[in-house]
């Protein structure tokens, strides 16, 4: 039977997703902080935490909250895509697959969690199985610009421009103020319209 303590956290873990829906991370994260006064061992309060310093860059703070979730709780999938995602920007590809794919399998058929996987798995050489995971997860949600553009950029370090170009088109007439999306676009173009091969730095 729920305690009024309950309802109090229930209600507070609404109003920082919420926050955190509206992008006020700094905010969302004090009601956080404030769950967690009340009760250090809120696993979903620990996962939003992480969840939201992700959002704020502050990847060591994020890996520290997803650590200290799965202590707790080691079938956390969201736990293990915080520290799957902080892995592939830190470029350590092979931890970060590992964290993912344990993402995955307690989270089947979650576009972001394949999104992530899949550039990992590209990233670290696994060609074929990085590109079939990012198109699995584009057919799981074909509007989302994130998904259009990792996929783009693969089929441009694949050399097939002209995939990489209409892939690269949808994601910017979806999100026409994404500066990556826009920089991957017109390098695409450039690079297909001069012949020139050179795209090692993309990323």
């Amino acid at each position: 039977m729920p305690t009024p303590n309950d309802d109090i956290i229930g209600h507070l873990l609404d109003q920082a997703e919420q926050m955190k829906i509206d992008a006020r991370h700094e905010e969302a994260l004090v009601i956080l902080e404030e769950i967690l006064a009340k009760d250090p061992n809120n696993i979903v309060a620990l996962e939003e935490i992480a969840d939201n310093e992700l959002s704020l860059e502050r990847y060591d703070r994020a890996e520290i909250a997803a650590n200290r979730a799965l202590s707790l709780d080691s079938g956390s999938f969201d736990a293990h895509y915080v520290l799957g995602f902080v892995a592939s920007v830190r470029e350590e590809w092979d931890k970060s697959v590992n964290s993912l794919k344990i993402s995955n399998r307690l989270e089947p058929n979650n576009p972001e969690i394949l999104r992530c996987l899949g550039w990992s798995l590209f990233s670290a050489g696994k060609t074929l199985e990085g590109v079939v995971t990012l198109e699995r997860a584009l057919n799981l949600e074909d509007a989302n610009p994130l998904i259009l553009c990792d996929l783009g950029v693969v089929y441009l370090k694949m050399k097939q421009f002209p995939k990489a170009r209409a892939l690269l088109e949808r994601a910017l007439e979806i999100d026409p103020l994404n500066l990556r999306v826009k920089e991957c676009l017109e390098m695409a173009t450039r690079i297909s319209d001069r012949g020139n091969s050179n795209i090692e730095n993309i990323a």
